[in-house]
């Protein structure tokens, strides 16, 4: 194994916990996690079913969702709910990610209100910057998503 081979044994080593995904993010991740200065940064290895398969990159599609995902972590942390829906998501393409890259977002808070929280995050990759994205999510009401999901 080339020493700069990315793989699940050497993400665990430099502190990565890969999360078990439910649902969409379990067919579109598997995602990691791993605390840096007391935010949470998440990452993706991007894998051959991620690609632009005539390409050799990272899809844009797949871009995107990690960043939803990912700024999405950082509202549930600054909000301390999972109770959210992605409003708006802005991303800017700047540079490809290869298959086997992983890719990296710290999310960063810009503001929250009541409802809303505004955050904004790189998308990372080998140590350049491959995307930025900024978004909004509404942040719902316990007792009237727990009246709906009772049907």
């Amino acid at each position: 194994m080339s020493s700069d081979r990315i793989d699940s044994e050497r993400l665990v080593g430099e502190g990565w916990t890969q999360l078990s995904g439910t649902h969409f993010n379990e067919t579109a991740g598997p995602y990691w996690v791993r605390r840096e200065d007391g935010v949470r940064v998440v990452g993706l290895l991007g894998e051959e079913r991620h690609g632009n398969g005539y390409v050799g990159t990272v899809h844009g599609g797949v871009l995107m969702t990690f960043a939803d995902i990912a700024l999405g972590m950082g509202v549930v942390d600054a909000a301390d709910t999972r109770d959210c829906v992605t409003l708006q998501l802005q991303m800017q393409f700047t540079a490809s990610a290869p298959i086997g890259s992983f890719l990296s977002c710290r999310p960063e808070l810009v503001r929250r209100t009541s409802q809303i929280v505004f955050m904004r995050g790189l998308i990372m990759a080998g140590g350049r910057t491959v995307a930025s994205a900024d978004g909004m999510w509404k942040l719902l009401d316990p007792d009237k998503l727990a009246a709906l999901r009772r049907g």
